[in-house]
């Protein structure tokens, strides 16, 4: 479980494709990593398999690569890292599960006086849960919903802070993002759906 609460940005040092998938070493500040652990990698919960002074290693299987925006990316790409969160920690952000529900796309960036309005497309699985200044994670950030400015489309908005402690605020237009729905939603829609024919 996390929160959406950025706690490190790392560097993808080495990306290896082989048959069972892709293993990925990310540069990381984190002390006191074990084998086994969940990092949620721009959004996605991973399993850290070997890790070493200021490295860790994680594989992504085929299903994964599928939902992800994995598959494109190379040595050099910065992500968001936040480690598994802990009983009795503060919930900054919202219920994040770490599981990517699909990907959007970036359509508009702009200034608003101190912050950055970003747009994106919404797959229909996650537009189906998603209201205005409801929770969203974008590449494992908790943000809340700006607006929807037309169907499957989300407007959120980034503070400076966000920016500076996040690969968000480097975003542009035609960029791949993963998107988490909000898990509260994804349970009601789930409770409703037989009186809904659906």
């Amino acid at each position: 479980m996390f929160t959406g609460i950025v706690t490190a940005v790392g560097r993808v040092e080495r990306a290896d494709r082989g048959e069972g998938g892709l293993t990925f070493r990310i540069e990381a500040p984190y002390q006191g990593l074990t084998a086994g652990e969940s990092i949620a990698v721009d959004g996605a919960c991973l399993t850290v398999e070997t890790f070493g002074d200021g490295w860790f290693t994680v594989h992504v299987i085929a299903t994964s690569i599928e939902r992800t925006s994995f598959g494109s990316w190379s040595a050099g790409r910065r992500v968001n890292l936040e480690r598994a969160l802990a009983v009795g920690e503060r919930l900054g952000g919202h219920l994040v599960s770490g599981h990517v529900d699909g990907v959007g796309t970036v359509t508009r960036i702009g200034e608003q006086g101190d912050t950055l309005l970003i747009d994106f497309t919404l797959p229909d699985q996650v537009a189906l849960v998603t209201i205005p200044l409801g929770s969203i994670t974008v590449n494992g950030v908790s943000l809340t919903v700006n607006a929807l400015p037309v169907p499957g489309s989300c407007q959120v908005s980034l503070i400076p802070h966000t920016r500076q402690v996040t690969t968000l605020g480097a975003l542009t237009v035609g960029e791949v993002v993963h998107l988490e729905g909000d898990m509260i939603g994804k349970y009601v829609r789930q409770f409703v759906a037989p009186w809904q024919g659906k």
